[in-house]
């Protein structure tokens, strides 16, 4: 009865991936890059990057749906009663981003019911991020105007 089941799941994940693929066109489809070579051009497969739920492996993003942004200046953006710690160790390196930052997508049930501010649930009820219409500050210190952020922590990042 268990392997009944998870055969279901293999296929209905193979359904979805096949579909989400379909929509956004194969991966392999116009993608080719040509490199140079001493005599003869070969073509590359640019790899497209999607993001997976950790919990249940659904795909939640694509690498289209980020949006990207200019880092800020790291803690010096928290000064003000946030965080502490001695200001001239804050320029040691560049700060990476703990999320990324998505468009607006149909799984998010909670922008579709209307909130202003809400976190994102999974549809296996995990909790990926959150969002907020006014906008959010990113750990780099860059503000991000709508913000619908996925944490990194609770996503895998694939390549395919």
């Amino acid at each position: 009865m268990n392997r009944r089941r998870d055969r279901e799941r293999e296929s209905e994940k193979a359904r979805e991936e096949s579909a989400f693929f379909q929509r956004r066109g194969s991966y392999m489809d116009n993608q080719m890059v040509p490199t140079n070579s001493s005599s003869e051009v070969e073509t590359v497969p640019k790899l497209q990057v999607i993001y997976r739920c950790k919990k249940c492996r659904r795909i939640v993003a694509a690498e289209e749906n980020v949006i990207s942004h200019e880092p800020g200046k790291g803690e010096e953006c928290f000064l003000w009663r946030k965080r502490t710690g001695n200001p001239k160790d804050w320029g040691k390196g560049p700060v990476e981003c703990s999320s990324i930052f998505v468009e607006p997508l149909k799984w998010m049930q909670a922008v579709e019911e209307g909130y202003v501010e809400e976190k994102l649930l999974c549809i296996c009820k995990a909790r990926l991020g959150s969002f907020n219409w006014a906008g959010m500050q990113c750990n780099c210190g860059a503000w991000i105007n709508p913000a619908f952020q996925l944490h990194k922590s609770r996503i895998d990042e694939c390549h395919m």
